[in-house]
Order: C-alpha cells, then sequence, then structure tokens
C-alpha cells in the first residue's frame, strides 16, 4: 500500500511540475509576443521622414509627403520625395507584380532625390493602396496602364511640369515601356531598371543555371527540389515554383540584390524594419502581393512577348541591367535593347549586381542619370 501511494504521489508531483514548466513556456512566449509586438510598432510610427539641413531643420524647397490620391475612382497611396521640389518629377513604378519597394530605401538609398521630386506611387490593391474592398476584376494590366497616365497627369499638373520621368522596376518595366509606349508625349524619357522582355524565356534560363550551380554545388537536396518543378515542360510558372525559386535565387546572388543571400532577412524582415510605414500597412505591402489577382497578373506577365508589343519608342530609353540578373535575364533583356527603336538609347551594364542596380550600385546610377538621362545623351552607355 505505501508503494502504491508513493507511485500515486510521484505521479502527482510530476504532473504538477510538467504543468509549472508549460506555465512558465507560455508566460514567456506570451511576454515574448507582446514585446515583438512593441518593438514593431514602435518601428512604425508611418510618418514621413523629412530632409533636414545641417542644424537639424527641414531642408528648405525639399519635399516628403506620403498621400493618398484619386486615381480612376480609387484612393491610391504614394510617397513624394525631394531634396528640391523644383527638381523634374520622377514616377517610379514598382515591381512584383504587387509588391512596392520604396521601403528598401531606408536601408539602401538610391540618391534618386539628389536629382528628381520623385513619386514612389504603389499600385491599386498594394501596400498604401491596398483596400479589401477595391474589386479584384479592376486589377489588371491594363487598368494599370491608364492608373499610371492618370497619375502622371497629376504629378505635371501639380508641379506644373510639362513632362515627367518614368521609371520602371523588375514588373515595373513592364507597365512602364507599354506606358511610355502608349503616351510618350507625357514624358521626357524611360528609364528601365532590370527590364523584363520574354519573362517566360528567362524563367527557363534561371531554372537551367540553378540546377547547373546546385550540382557542381553537390546540393542534391535543392536539386531534387527543383525538379520537382520541371520549367521547360511548363505553359506556367505555378506559385510553389515561385517561392522556391525565390529561395534558391538568393542564395545564388541572382535574386533582389547580388549581396543579398536570404529573401527571408534581406525582404521579408526589412520590409518591417521602415519607419515610414504603419504597421498595418507593412502587413498590407504582404497582403497585396499574395492577392489572388496579382498571382493572375504575374501569369500574364509570363506570356507576354514584350519584344512583340513594344518595338518602338518616341522617347530618349535607358536600361540599367546588373549582369548576375536572372531574376530579368541580362543577356535577353541586352537582345531587347538591341533591337528596340528609339531617338536616343543608352544600355548601361552593372557588374556588381543583380536585379536592382538602384539598390546595388547608387553612385553610378547617378552618375548616368546626371550626365545621360537629363541630357537626353547616352555618352556612358555600354551599348547606344
Amino acid at each position: 500500500m505505501k508503494d502504491k501511494s508513493m507511485n500515486r504521489f510521484s505521479i502527482k508531483s510530476f504532473r504538477r511540475g510538467i504543468g509549472r514548466v508549460m506555465f512558465i513556456v507560455l508566460s514567456i512566449l506570451l511576454v515574448s509576443t507582446f514585446i515583438f509586438a512593441g518593438v514593431l510598432l514602435a518601428w512604425s510610427p508611418g510618418k514621413p521622414i523629412p530632409f533636414i539641413d545641417e542644424n537639424g531643420r527641414p531642408l528648405v524647397g525639399s519635399i516628403s509627403e506620403k498621400i493618398h490620391v484619386n486615381i480612376n475612382g480609387v484612393e491610391q497611396g504614394m510617397f513624394i520625395k525631394g531634396r528640391d521640389k523644383a527638381k523634374p518629377v520622377l514616377l517610379f513604378l514598382h515591381g512584383g507584380p504587387g509588391l512596392p519597394t520604396y521601403w528598401l530605401t531606408s536601408k539602401y538609398p538610391t540618391g534618386l532625390e539628389d536629382y528628381f521630386t520623385v513619386c514612389y506611387w504603389e499600385t491599386r490593391g498594394t501596400g498604401l493602396s491596398y483596400n479589401s474592398e477595391v474589386p479584384p476584376k479592376t486589377v489588371t494590366w491594363e487598368q494599370l496602364i491608364s492608373d499610371t497616365i492618370e497619375v502622371s497627369n497629376y504629378l505635371r499638373k501639380r508641379f506644373g511640369q510639362e513632362k515627367i520621368y518614368l521609371m520602371g522596376h523588375s514588373g515595373g518595366s513592364f507597365l512602364g515601356i507599354q506606358v511610355a509606349a502608349r503616351a510618350p508625349e507625357l514624358y521626357n524619357a524611360y528609364i528601365g531598371v532590370a527590364q523584363m522582355s520574354r519573362q517566360f524565356e528567362s524563367e527557363k534560363l534561371a531554372y537551367k543555371y540553378m540546377i547547373e550551380q546546385y550540382t557542381k554545388a553537390r546540393d542534391i537536396r535543392m536539386v531534387q527540389k527543383l525538379e520537382k518543378f520541371p520549367i521547360p515542360e511548363m505553359n506556367a510558372v505555378p506559385k510553389a515554383y515561385r517561392n522556391l525559386r525565390d529561395v534558391a535565387m538568393h542564395r545564388l546572388g541572382i535574386g533582389t540584390m547580388h549581396n543579398m543571400k536570404s529573401v527571408i532577412t534581406g525582404v521579408f524582415f526589412t520590409s518591417f524594419q521602415s519607419r515610414e510605414y504603419t504597421l498595418s500597412e507593412k502587413i498590407n505591402l504582404w497582403r497585396g502581393k499574395n492577392s489572388s489577382q496579382y498571382q493572375k497578373m504575374w501569369d500574364e506577365m509570363m506570356e507576354t512577348d514584350l519584344t512583340k508589343i513594344v518595338q518602338k519608342l518616341n522617347i530618349p530609353v535607358y536600361f540599367f541591367e546588373g549582369v548576375h540578373d536572372y531574376t530579368c535575364n541580362y543577356t535577353l533583356t541586352k537582345e531587347y535593347f538591341e533591337k528596340l527603336q528609339a531617338p536616343v538609347k543608352g544600355f548601361y551594364t552593372f557588374i556588381n549586381s543583380a536585379h536592382s542596380p538602384i539598390f546595388e550600385e547608387p553612385e553610378k546610377v547617378k552618375q548616368i542619370l546626371e550626365k545621360d538621362v537629363l541630357s537626353g545623351k547616352n555618352n556612358l552607355a555600354d551599348i547606344k
């Protein structure tokens, strides 16, 4: 009887001990969650950071705004930044499609604001412009072309400039070059950064390169993961592959930036560090990116051959291309540029960059902007 009592006591003691441990663990998790949420909120005041002079006061003549404007019946958000608002206006079209990238400028300043009044517009259904009530059927490439023209006209009128500059990055270049072809009278020049051309062909080349590189590195696990998606045989690129592709590309330095080896720490975590977005706006960055409509637009982008759609521009055109870029293949873009007709052309190779030369080699970008783009020349170009 004594042994049975002792056993029952031991079991009860063990259960109480487990209960105390679980309580402590849950308490730690709860406290950690509150601390993490508090840090995120502290890092998310959501106010645009002003340009300041040597005395710490707002720089006279500068502009730093975060505003919403009604564009074709939908309130859409944008940052407008410039050290001198009398400078020429530049409309920046972000990529994705569906993922604004203004937040990257806090960690990787471009210096664009030294030469332009820059409008970082966040397209309908994304970031600052995210709204679950916006009908998905209105989020189409044709609608974004119309929206871009409307935003351009808003900027022209507001800043009293007959023409502005247009820059498209990655998915934004798919949009931008079509806008430049359709409404050249609005723009001084078009700048394509990581310019798209034949994107499905680009995906196939990237797939082949990744298989070769991971095979060479004897990373059998990654090779096996990639081989589950025989991209050259597909007519579309499934979302499951896109997620794997992003991880695999960044590890090889052929993704967002050549020196950015992780899409999680380099992109996802960095997006939550910007102080100019509120926490809800940061969450909306990813809600918009993962919306079903932008997934559909991505598929449409894969099916489109820009070399057949836009063969001529009636304004100067400049391509900024990272030699390590396999997201939008460098070689395919160069081939597109050589066939593209324009009054002035300039192709610029960035040897230390992958997909984002404006963030990776900003000093070279500034030199090109100052000496070529703003003067309508192509003296520094690799190919003219």
